[in-house]
């Protein structure tokens, strides 16, 4: 499979990549923080094999991804697709010494998973609030302040571990109980999550129903706040299709970390109206061609989605990966 751009590599560019047009106040570097893995398999119906998503990771770090959630370490009850979690990571020991280092974070629920993760050498971890009860309760049964004091002595023994912590906030803009989210709310959340210790932020739009101006006040309203933009990273759905400008508003804004997933795998078990995250492949084509390094290959990627497709059996729904390959839903 050969991917190609419309004019064949014209004007001296790689093929598969557009004509980089920059425009002004935008980072120079962007780091994608893939969530395919994890965020993506956790919400398909059938389970993937351990090996499947072992080479799934390894593909996307050749690729060129540096950031790679791996798995979550939550209770199988609930997400039975990543009980594996514990087999997993030694199948990814490798990955360690690659040079760029490719950071493997987890998802940890609890002490009890960070404690898990730990013992498997984990360096970076994630918990993963809310801004509103009805979510926070679909999610955890608990409330935001029980979740939060139940995140506080993960995050304080991760930090004196010399373990990262990465703050999710779900439900940033919209919830599908109770509606609109309010920007103070959201806030006040996002400066909790910061307090307890957190070295990055990433904001979910867990349903999908952001738009660009909300963005840009919900970030204004943060750093505004005290929150550093550099510690802030944003989470798109693409169920009416804004991801990308959603996430153009927030680069706009010096954001420069941003959540995708290869292929648009995912959703969220806990809210239905949650579909696929933002494709891993379609934010890279935007990027490019805003003259943004990545460091990804394109092309790889892109068959990389293909392969995944062909093990769950279905297309890919990513716009980018159906334009290189030619493929149709």
């Amino acid at each position: 499979m050969t991917a190609t751009t419309p004019e064949g590599g014209a004007d001296g560019l790689p093929p598969g990549l557009p004509m980089p047009v920059t425009l002004p106040g935008l980072p120079e570097r962007v780091r994608i923080h893939e969530v395919g893995a994890r965020d993506g398999l956790q919400n398909e119906k059938a389970t993937v094999p351990t090996a499947v998503k072992a080479e799934f990771v390894h593909r996307l770090a050749d690729a060129g991804l540096t950031t790679i959630e791996a798995t979550s370490f939550v209770h199988p009850k609930w997400v039975p697709q990543l009980a594996d979690a514990a087999e997993l990571m030694p199948l990814l020991a490798d990955l360690d010494g690659r040079q760029p280092a490719v950071r493997l974070p987890v998802l940890v629920p609890n002490e009890k998973g960070l404690d898990l993760a730990l013992g498997l050498g984990v360096r970076e971890v994630a918990v993963f609030g809310s801004a509103t009860e009805s979510f926070a309760r679909a999610n955890l049964n608990r409330t935001v302040d029980e979740s939060l004091a139940m995140f506080e002595p993960v995050v304080a023994r991760a930090r004196a571990a010399g373990v990262r912590v990465r703050g999710y906030l779900s439900m940033c803009f919209g919830d599908p109980w109770e509606g609109p989210v309010p920007i103070g709310q959201v806030a006040a959340a996002a400066r909790r999550l910061y307090e307890l210790g957190c070295t990055e932020l990433s904001l979910g739009d867990t349903i999908g129903v952001a738009t660009p101006g909300q963005v840009v006040a919900l970030l204004d309203e943060l750093t505004g706040g005290g929150i550093p933009v550099d510690r802030l990273a944003v989470h798109f759905h693409d169920t009416y299709g804004q991801a990308l400008s959603n996430t153009l508003a927030a680069l706009q804004r010096g954001v420069g970390i941003v959540d995708a997933s290869a292929g648009g795998l995912g959703g969220c078990p806990y809210a239905k109206s949650a579909t696929g995250n933002l494709a891993t492949e379609d934010l890279v084509w935007m990027l490019h061609g805003l003259g943004i390094h990545t460091g990804i290959d394109l092309d790889r990627l892109s068959a990389t989605s293909v392969w995944m497709a062909e093990q769950l059996g279905r297309p890919s729904p990513s716009r980018t990966v159906r334009a290189l390959t030619h493929q149709e839903l």
